[in-house]
């Protein structure tokens, strides 16, 4: 019984679960590892002065708070939908902007983690590709040759 599995080829089945258990594991523990904090000004709070990283964000709220209140004054105005959107983009920017990203992480393990996501991607490509046909043997037996 011929059983067709991924990649339409025959066999690899559990390779390539097992790839795809090991890219999920080596994924998980590369995000576990990077850690994110916000420090200084962001991206807009940065051209409103301040000092030594004390900028006035407050500024940022205008837009938003100004786009409130013309759609609670008159929501079928376009100009305060655009106001409005203005300012959630704007708080969302600088609040991404202030973001660091970086590991905590101790080379080994790094590199064990590469290895583990480069495996599990060897072992899913492994999978789609035929296996070879187990070699069976001939029906007749050549004769064994005997030296004089």
């Amino acid at each position: 019984m011929n059983t067709i599995e991924p990649g339409g080829t025959r066999g690899g089945l559990g390779l390539f679960f097992g790839g795809i258990a090991l890219t999920a594991i080596s994924f998980w523990f590369f995000m576990d590892s990077v850690r994110v904090n916000s420090y200084g000004n962001g991206l807009i709070s940065r051209g409103f002065g301040g000092f030594g990283g004390t900028g006035n964000m407050g500024v940022i709220f205008l837009p938003l708070l100004v786009g409130i209140g013309a759609l609670f004054y008159d929501a079928s105005k376009r100009w305060a939908w655009v106001i409005f959107g203005g300012g959630l983009v704007l708080i969302i920017v600088e609040i991404v902007s202030k973001l660091n990203f970086f590991f905590d992480l101790k080379l080994s393990h790094f590199l064990l983690m590469l290895g583990g996501f480069s495996a599990g991607i060897g072992l899913i490509l492994r999978s789609i590709r035929p296996v070879p046909a187990e070699p069976r043997e001939p029906d007749h037996k050549l004769p064994e040759r005997t030296t004089p």
